[in-house]
């Protein structure tokens, strides 16, 4: 296995990427946020005191991509040309199935860009309702889809 975010002393170092030629790179990644039917209704029903959920938690996920290569190191500041955050709630389940997209014309992926809006965007739901649950639970964090560079394309397969 190549690791090669190590020199050959073993210290860790950024990835030269400089050699590599610009594609279009799309990730997706989802996490799961975890809650009461009843609570899943609020947020639906615009009921929370805190306000429009979803819609902060989507911001919050726009603005974690951004942000990544000042939380992950020897991530790569990546210029984002899009970002959109998306949800699934199963009222059921008592489930929202958070999904962030990520496209960018780039030398690297953005693999990490897309978890990380996801990750945020649901730590967010969390946080905007834990006055009201502190049972919810966030889980399930992983990438779906992935295109562009070398590796060429990854789709999650069902039940994966």
């Amino acid at each position: 296995m190549n690791f090669n975010h190590f020199d050959e002393s073993g210290n860790a170092v950024m990835v030269d990427v400089s050699h590599k030629q610009p594609t279009l790179r799309t990730a997706v990644a989802a996490a799961r946020v975890g809650m009461s039917p009843e609570l899943l209704a609020a947020i639906r029903e615009g009921g929370m005191a805190k306000g429009d959920v979803l819609g902060v938690a989507r911001l919050a996920g726009i603005m974690a991509a951004k942000k990544t290569p000042d939380l992950i190191p020897l991530s790569h500041p990546l210029a984002i040309h899009s970002v959109a955050v998306d949800y699934e709630l199963d009222s059921g389940a008592g489930t929202i199935q958070v999904r962030c997209t990520v496209r960018a014309l780039e030398r690297t992926g953005v693999e990490m860009e897309a978890m990380t809006g996801a990750s945020l965007a649901a730590l967010t739901i969390y946080d905007m309702c834990k006055g009201s649950d502190k049972s919810i639970t966030i889980g399930d964090i992983r990438l779906l889809y992935k295109e562009g560079g070398k590796s060429g394309v990854y789709r999650r397969e069902e039940g994966q």
